[in-house]
């Protein structure tokens, strides 16, 4: 059984009781957007990030999802990318290629990945070109309060500092608000080079999903969620606050461990 409610400002939780239903709670949650995408603009138009966020969509290639999803109406982006090749293991390409993209009926055409044989810079330049011909077309949807792409969906993993996409803590990526696609070298993470949705893309989306597991992100979820003390550090993950969209966040009962006031029945 999944715990919901509103915390705050801070979006919508849904806690589950464990992996396996998180799994056919996301599933259920994507394919109900992409339905209302479809009838509403022909279209669904979803960032994905890498980790263990793609191995947690699975279901999606299951039944009842791989049948009723209208696969050939997605279009398929990456919130954030390592600059690797597509067929390396770090590769947030290949980890959703062959975790989904190669098990559902998906329109090659629409899958939309970077150029990976360019420095990180070109290949964020090309990127945000490559989005901007699509914000053109509607197939991505525009904002109406800013000139950003609003997809339809988001969906975001968190690392244990409070990571998104590849905003890292105290990086000066957070500040960049006049791309859409920007890139970084020195990512505290390995590898050292990607590229990745600034905070204004992604607070533009009609949805944002976050969805966090383990007991090791509990605290990064209490400080990205909670009320917190001022002089607390700032995490990336709770400078996701879409302007007129809606978040969601998807967390197992040990990720939500340290929430505030939270009670968990036995």
């Amino acid at each position: 059984m999944a715990l919901s409610g509103v915390k705050n400002d801070r979006g919508e939780l849904r806690i589950l009781e464990n992996l396996d239903e998180l799994r056919t709670d996301l599933a259920d949650y994507i394919a109900e957007l992409s339905e209302a995408a479809v009838k509403e603009r022909g279209v669904f138009a979803i960032a994905l990030s890498g980790g263990s966020l793609i191995g947690l969509m699975g279901k999606l290639c299951e039944a009842p999802y791989n049948k009723t999803v209208d696969w050939a109406k997605w279009y398929i982006f990456w919130a954030d990318e390592r600059v690797v090749a597509k067929n390396h293991s770090d590769s947030n390409y290949k980890l959703a290629k062959d975790g989904i993209l190669s098990k559902v009926p998906i329109v090659p055409s629409h899958v939309h990945s970077i150029n990976d044989s360019v420095s990180a810079e070109e290949a964020a330049d090309e990127y945000m070109f490559v989005i901007r011909q699509l914000v053109k077309t509607r197939m991505v949807s525009v904002s109406d309060i800013s000139d950003c792409p609003k997809f339809d969906l988001i969906l975001l993993g968190m690392g244990p500092d409070g990571h998104i996409a590849s905003l890292f803590p105290n990086h000066a990526v957070l500040e960049e608000t006049d791309e859409w696609v920007t890139f970084i070298t020195d990512s505290p993470k390995p590898p050292p080079e990607r590229i990745t949705f600034t905070l204004p893309v992604i607070n533009s989306a009609s949805n944002v999903a976050i969805v966090v597991t383990g007991e090791s992100k509990a605290e990064a979820v209490h400080l990205a969620i909670d009320n917190v003390e001022p002089n607390c550090p700032s995490l990336p993950a709770r400078l996701v606050q879409p302007t007129k969209g809606k978040l969601v966040w998807f967390l197992d009962k040990p990720a939500a461990s340290k929430l505030d006031d939270l009670q968990f029945s036995e």
